[in-house]
């Protein structure tokens, strides 16, 4: 989703959540940036305020120190502008001192009453256009109580909106019980989330709660904190995304494999490879990859299961050269791992492939990984449905593995996508003349006819190569077949049949 330049938007500084607030914060506005201790408010807030170098900001901290501020900025490589003043709201040293307090008022009374009034001593001497005010949970406890707590935010939204200032509010919730006060009087409400899995490092989102007559971007957005600050990842709208192109028949140079495919795999098209694990499935993406670099068109593959080095070393004995493939730039090859990566991150990955570097092939190996990654298998799915959706309309080829459990008879699959996937490739292992063999077959292909054939399938130091159809044989994708023919007709180890 795009948005035009508009003056009366503020930018955030951060473009993946201007994406999701559809364009930015609407000026002259009060908004609660809400959020555990932890989830990233005062860097968001920073980098809010640093969004526009021409634009006077004012940081009003009542919870952290000048110091820890600065530190925090330099952190991420900031230098906090002149035009940027951090000012630290603290109650003056007499009524610190339990001796020169009157006895006629509260001290939360005095505390509350003085803070407020230098918030807008500094504010008429600074003359922001953009303010961050951390952290409402100090001024929570001053009020003491929810009315007059409502009363004084309500008090600040209208000081400020005459003065067409752009206001961050930020609260910790750490309040024992969740005050709404500030979600009906704020114009918008960004919520941070952070989770810790069972395993791994620990997962943010983002969700846009409420904004006043303006679309937005609904649900959660995953995000990240790094050195330069915080990176959000817009959730995948596939709907939002086409393209037009033609769609062509892309061989594998291998001709028994396009045979079985009825001629090859059309572009735009996504291609699950199912089987237990050993059976070559990345062996068989592989030769979809090198043939479509040797046609001159660039591609990409997302590795989670294999470590780099060991999986050029094995496709270089194959007669692969994939290692060549990525130093001269035709293929992009990323090692990921699991336990570090979210599902959106992910995807703004794939995304920056096909549309910056226009990468035609897109493999995933394997979505075991991949799934890895997921909170829920149903939340795998969703994603997976998204992604394929997205580069089908972009004109991408999409290659994905799955491994199934077990080796022969029964096999199980960790989740079903096969419904998603427009060509389903299934290798299987069976047993026959004393040696275990391996075969292939296309289960579905929707973009056109393939042969409803078993192919016994072998991997050379020449690469992948197919034996002619097992018609001799009955029960191969049981994994121990019977024979009602020739036995001489199964595949040799240097992959000419004996006829």
């Amino acid at each position: 989703m795009t948005h035009e330049p508009n003056s009366s938007i503020a930018s955030t500084g951060i473009p993946g959540l201007d994406d999701i607030l559809g364009g930015g914060l609407s000026r002259g506005h009060v908004f609660l940036l809400e959020g555990h201790p932890g989830t990233g408010k005062t860097t968001v807030a920073l980098q809010f305020l640093l969004a526009e170098p021409d634009e006077v900001g004012l940081y009003v901290t009542l919870s952290e120190t000048e110091k820890e501020l600065r530190a925090g900025a330099a952190s991420h490589g900031w230098t906090l502008k002149d035009n940027l003043t951090v000012f630290e709201l603290v109650p003056p040293e007499s009524l610190l001192d339990g001796t020169q307090q009157q006895s006629l008022l509260y001290s939360f009374d005095l505390e509350l009453g003085e803070t407020i009034r230098q918030l807008f001593e500094i504010f008429e001497r600074v003359k922001p256009s953009r303010i961050v005010l951390d952290s409402l949970s100090e001024i929570r406890l001053l009020a003491q109580s929810s009315l007059r707590y409502r009363r004084q935010i309500l008090a600040l939204k209208h000081y400020f909106a005459r003065h067409g200032a752009t206001v961050l509010l930020l609260d910790d919730l750490t309040a024992e019980f969740q005050d709404k006060t500030v979600h009906s009087i704020a114009h918008g409400v960004i919520k941070l989330e952070e989770t810790a899995p069972e395993y791994g490092a620990e997962r943010r989102r983002v969700r846009i709660t409420k904004y006043r007559g303006r679309a937005y971007r609904g649900g959660y957005h995953d995000f990240i904190i790094r050195p330069g600050g915080v990176m959000v990842f817009p959730r995948l709208i596939a709907s939002e995304h086409r393209t037009r192109f033609a769609r062509v028949q892309a061989k594998t140079d291998i001709a028994e494999l396009d045979a079985l495919l009825g001629g090859g795999i059309e572009q735009g098209s996504s291609t699950l490879v199912l089987g237990p694990a050993g059976t070559g499935k990345s062996t068989f993406v592989f030769q979809f990859l090198a043939a479509a670099v040797r046609r001159g068109e660039r591609a990409a593959m997302f590795v989670f299961d294999e470590e780099l080095g060991l999986l050029f070393q094995r496709t270089r004995a194959m007669g692969l050269d994939l290692e060549g493939m990525r130093d001269e730039g035709m293929l992009h090859i990323e090692q990921l791992d699991a336990a570090e990566l979210s599902p959106g991150e992910f995807a703004y990955r794939v995304r920056a492939r096909v549309d910056k570097a226009q990468a035609k092939i897109v493999a995933i190996d394997s979505l075991n990984g991949y799934q890895a990654a997921m909170p829920d298998e149903q939340a795998l799915i969703l994603h997976i449905h998204e992604l394929l959706q997205y580069l089908n309309r972009q004109g991408a080829t999409t290659f994905l593995t799955v491994a199934q459990h077990g080796l022969v008879g029964e096999m199980k699959t960790p989740v079903d996508l096969t419904y998603l996937a427009d060509t389903v490739i299934l290798l299987r292992y069976f047993e026959a003349v004393g040696k275990v063999r391996r075969a292939v077959s296309v289960i579905k292909k929707r973009t056109g006819e393939h042969e409803q054939t078993i192919r016994e399938f072998g991997i050379g130091s020449s690469g992948l190569f197919l034996g002619q159809p097992l018609e001799n044989l009955q029960g191969v994708l049981r994994g121990v077949p019977s024979f009602v023919g020739d036995a001489e007709r199964l595949l040799s180890r240097d992959g000419a049949s004996r006829a």
